[in-house]
């Protein structure tokens, strides 16, 4: 399948000053920004670094990021699902995960992540897809932010929604461990029903076990 990616920028003003939305960015401009030291989510800076340089170049890989000048001060991630995950099971092509999304404290609630989902969707490939992310309580940040899984779980949402995803059920075993872990997706508008009846059974993979 051939990744189109179309680069897409947008500025967002907020009260620390304008940031540049922008992307998919390429790996070689990726390792000349600087990451900002407050990008912790996952694993410490200078790998994850690393790592979203490293996504940039898979084919179907795309990085876009939120930019003060030269410093990464967020992320999003777009590639095809770990093999460990049952989401690759269906080995399809235009079924791609949202990995990753980051936004540096000092930046938080200024409306970074939506921002991050609206530019990504101003390409018009990802109407070829199926865009998915799991959601995981772990994953997020109950500490720094003071809320609790529930009202994190609003607010991840919300972000979602502004790219266009939505709440699907699942009887994905981790995403069914909590009740406020979850899975989301944006079907793309030109997906044939074909792949949107496969989507379907990978998500209820267990309903013949009963």
């Amino acid at each position: 399948m051939e990744h189109k990616k179309t680069y897409n920028a947008m500025e967002l003003k907020t009260k620390h000053g304008p940031l540049i939305i922008e992307g998919p960015v390429p790996s070689k401009e990726l390792k000349e920004l600087d990451f900002h030291e407050d990008l912790v989510a996952f694993r410490p800076p200078e790998q994850q670094h690393k790592a979203i340089t490293e996504i940039a170049d898979l084919p179907e890989g795309r990085i876009l990021i939120a930019r003060d000048q030269n410093m990464i001060v967020g992320y999003v991630t777009y590639l095809y699902p770990d093999p460990l995950e049952r989401w690759s099971e269906g080995k399809m092509e235009n079924l791609i995960e949202l990995g990753a999304i980051e936004v540096i404290p000092k930046y938080r609630g200024a409306g970074v992540g939506k921002a991050l989902l609206q530019v990504s969707m101003m390409d018009d490939a990802f109407d070829d897809f199926i865009v998915i992310t799991t959601e995981y309580y772990w994953h997020w940040d109950l500490k720094g932010t003071g809320l609790n899984v529930w009202e994190y779980r609003k607010i991840m949402e919300k972000m979602m929604q502004a790219g266009g995803l939505e709440y699907f059920a699942t009887d994905d075993p981790e995403i069914s461990s909590h009740p406020a872990n979850t899975l989301m997706a944006r079907i793309g508008s030109r997906v044939d029903t074909e792949s949107i009846q496969k989507f379907d059974q990978l998500r209820f993979m267990n309903r013949y076990m009963y």
